[in-house]
C-alpha cells in the first residue's frame, strides 16, 4: 500500500471542502472536518480519513440529513432523551456530550441517550471530550448486524462500540477504553487489507469456518469473532438492548430493516460522571497513577514489548505525526480529493 504525510490543516482543510460541496453549512463541516482529522492523528485512521468517502455516500443517498438537529423528547431529572433526527452521528454526539455534562454539574451524574441517530465515527472521541474537561465517562452505541452471534453463521449481532474514559488529575491525557465487541473492527480489518498485512491474531472465520488472521477473508464471509467468545457475543446482545431501552430506539434488527447503511438509525448512550463528587482531584491523582505504575510494572512476555495502559497507545502516533505528518493512503486521499 502506497501512503503519503500530510500536516494536520492540510488534511481539514480539503475534508471541510468535500463537506461544504455536498450541503453541510460551514461551521458543521469545520468541526467535522476537524473531528475526522483528529481521530488520522491519533492513529485511528479507519474512522478519520478512510470514513470521509462513505460518510459523503450517505449523505448523497440521504441517509444522513447534514441539516438536522437533534430535539428534546423525554426528560427527568438527570436524564434526557433526544432524537437524532438523522443528522450527523458527529455533530450529534458531541451535543449530547455537552448536555450530559451539564447534568453531571447539577446533579453528579448525567445520562443521555438519542435515538434515530448516524454514525458517530470514532466512539472515543467523546470519552475523551469529556474527561478532558474533568468526567468519568461510559458510552457506547449500537449497530446493525456485524457480527454473527457464538455459534452461529448469520450476522445477527452489532460490534456496538464501548467507551470508558477518566481524567488525570494532572492534566495529562485520560486513560480511556474505546473497543468494538469484535476482536477487531472492520475498519481495522479494511486498515490491515490495505497495509497488505496479516492481523496480529485470528479475527474471525473464512467462507469455510476455519479461524483465520486473513482480514480480506473475514470481511468477504462477515464472520467477525466475539471478543472473549460467547462472553463478547453476550456482551454485544445486552449493549443493543440497553441502547434501545434506554432512548426509545430501534435494535440491530430494526436497523437491518431499514437498511440505511453502517449506524443508520443507531442509538447512543453517554453517562457522565463528575468525580469531584465522588473523591478529591489529590486521591484521583493517586489511585490512577498508582494503578498504571502497578500494571506497567509486569515484566514483558515478549523481549523488546512493553506494556501500555488503555489509551496511552496514541502518544506515539502523535510523535510521529507531529515530525512527519500525518498517515494518509494515497489511494483513500485520491478518493477525498475526487469528490
Amino acid at each position: 500500500m502506497d501512503a503519503m504525510r500530510l500536516a494536520f490543516g492540510e488534511i481539514k482543510s480539503e475534508i471541510k471542502r468535500v463537506l461544504v460541496k455536498y450541503g453541510m453549512p460551514e461551521e458543521k463541516a469545520e468541526t467535522c472536518a476537524r473531528i475526522h482529522t483528529e481521530t488520522a492523528y491519533d492513529g485511528v485512521y479507519s474512522h478519520g480519513t478512510n470514513r470521509v468517502a462513505r460518510f459523503v455516500n450517505y449523505i448523497q443517498k440521504g441517509w444522513v440529513d447534514v441539516n438536522a438537529e437533534p430535539s428534546l423528547e423525554r426528560e427527568f431529572g438527570a436524564l434526557r432523551v433526544y432524537n437524532g433526527n438523522m443528522g450527523p452521528g458527529v455533530l450529534n454526539a458531541l451535543y449530547c456530550a455537552d448536555r450530559a455534562m451539564e447534568l453531571a454539574d447539577q446533579y453528579g451524574i448525567g445520562m443521555v441517550g438519542i435515538r434515530n441517530t448516524t454514525h458517530w465515527m470514532r466512539g472515543g472521541t467523546y470519552g475523551l471530550y469529556a474527561a478532558r474537561k474533568g468526567y468519568a465517562a461510559i458510552m457506547w452505541t449500537n449497530t446493525e448486524s456485524c457480527m454473527p452471534p457464538w455459534g452461529g453463521r448469520e450476522c445477527r449481532l452489532g460490534n456496538n462500540p464501548f467507551v470508558m474514559a477518566v481524567p488525570s488529575a494532572d492534566g495529562s491525557e485520560p486513560l480511556q477504553l474505546d473497543m468494538a465487541m469484535s476482536q477487531y473492527s472492520y475498519g481495522k480489518l479494511q486498515v490491515t487489507r490495505l497495509a497488505g498485512e496479516k492481523l496480529p491474531y485470528p479475527g474471525g472465520f473464512d467462507d469455510e469456518g476455519n479461524l483465520t488472521d486473513d482480514p480480506g477473508a473475514i470481511e468477504k464471509s462477515r464472520r467477525v469473532l466475539p471478543v472473549g467468545y460467547w462472553k463478547g457475543s453476550a456482551f454485544s446482545f445486552m449493549l443493543d438492548i440497553l441502547g434501545s431501552v434506554l432512548t426509545d430506539g430501534i435494535g440491530a434488527a430494526g436497523m437491518d430493516q431499514k437498511g440505511y447503511g453502517s449506524c443508520g438509525g443507531c442509538s447512543q448512550v453517554m453517562i457522565v460522571v463528575d468525580p469531584g463528587r465522588t473523591t478529591t482531584d489529590a486521591h484521583m491523582k493517586e489511585i490512577v497513577d498508582t494503578a498504571v505504575r502497578y500494571v506497567k510494572s509486569s515484566a514483558p512476555s515478549e523481549e523488546g514489548g512493553s506494556v501500555r495502559a488503555p489509551g496511552q497507545g496514541s502518544a506515539r502516533f502523535h510523535e510521529e505525526h507531529d515530525s512527519l505528518g500525518i498517515y494518509v493512503d494515497d489511494d483513500v486521499w485520491k478518493e477525498i480529493q475526487s469528490l
